[in-house]
């Protein structure tokens, strides 16, 4: 079953339920009208939704053209953005990249960082940026939407949890964050509104590309038209959703509607870093992460962060090449203010 949220002129949108090839939608305001609501009594809308997307398919309903660029992100605001970092290739090179030794708990304890969820970008909205010099970059991520969780839940049971799958661009200021960690509070000016693609997918859309933790399918990435990265999501993953959930959910319950991310798809080649698909490689999520190899092989960066006019592009493709979640596709702004 997909999901997604259309504008209609109010904060969260109206609940629609989208058809495979994301071509149509029929309106689900019969079971709830926004997916929160829907999440909130899931155990009570779920079965609905799913006769709505079944009559969907059989012609049996009045139906509407599916437009992405009608889509607000499936949850436009949630109750919370917990953002991981379960692909620690990534977390490495960064490091390296300043000399900084990793520490073995890397591998066995998750990184989680609380984002701000009050606001989230639709999925064709510009990226406002103020200033060039904070280092704009796209982070391409796998994020999946909960329901309630009690604190202390381990991951064997977390999984049942997991009620959607979407994917994010994850937008950071890469300028502003050594500042900030370096006030040893964590992330806020840095990480700025995330966009999340325009269709949200229950686990069981996926078929065999869902392990119940991971994402057996590629993640790809066009920066200004041209292919980026195209990494597999379950490989190299060190935390999968489970144990993510299972991190955040230590100290306090979680709340039906709260997004949890996987952190930047990152790959390996050949036990080393990765390599740009030009160059025969799977290439990268993120600008920073071409940008750390170079710092490491070359002693500096030569890729550019995102500037003014800039268009990053993400999307998923299942085994067959049709789009999974509709794609994520933005430009950068200047934000006037």
């Amino acid at each position: 079953m997909k999901l997604a949220t259309l504008k209609n002129g109010t904060r969260d949108g109206r609940l629609v339920v989208v058809s495979k090839d994301l071509a149509t939608c029929v309106d689900a305001s019969t079971v709830a009208p926004t997916l929160q609501a829907a999440l909130d009594d899931w155990n009570n809308c779920e079965g609905a939704l799913r006769d709505l997307s079944w009559q969907l398919t059989e012609g049996n309903v009045p139906i509407e053209r599916f437009h992405e660029r009608e889509a607000m992100s499936p949850l436009p605001r949630a109750y919370q953005w917990a953002d991981g970092s379960a692909y620690v290739n990534h977390v490495e090179l960064v490091r390296k990249a300043r000399g900084a030794e990793m520490p073995d708990s890397f591998w066995t304890d998750p990184l989680i960082y609380q984002g701000g969820s009050d606001a989230f970008l639709n999925p064709r909205d510009p990226i406002p940026l103020g200033d060039e010099a904070w280092g704009c970059d796209f982070e391409g991520e796998v994020a999946v939407i909960t329901g309630d969780a009690p604190m202390g839940v381990k991951a064997d049971q977390a999984k049942d949890a997991i009620r959607l799958i979407m994917i994010v661009n994850d937008v950071s200021l890469r300028g502003l964050i050594p500042a900030e960690l370096g006030k040893g509070f964590g992330f806020f000016q840095s990480k700025p509104p995330s966009a999340f693609s325009p269709v949200a997918v229950t686990p069981d859309e996926l078929g065999e590309a869902w392990d119940g933790g991971k994402v057996h399918l590629p993640l790809h990435s066009w920066l200004n038209g041209e292919k980026f990265g195209e990494p597999r999501c379950e490989i190299d993953m060190t935390f999968d959703f489970p144990r993510l959930i299972e991190h955040v959910a230590k100290t306090r319950p979680i709340t039906a509607g709260s997004i949890i991310g996987s952190g930047t798809v990152s790959n390996k080649m050949d036990g080393g870093p990765g390599k740009p698909v030009a160059e025969g490689g799977v290439g990268y999520s993120c600008i920073a992460e071409i940008r750390m190899i170079e710092t490491i092989e070359n002693g500096q960066p030569k890729t550019n962060f995102m500037r003014f006019g800039d268009t990053i592009r993400i999307e998923m493709l299942d085994g067959t090449g049709h789009s999974v979640f509709g794609a994520i596709e933005q430009t950068v702004v200047k934000y006037e203010g």
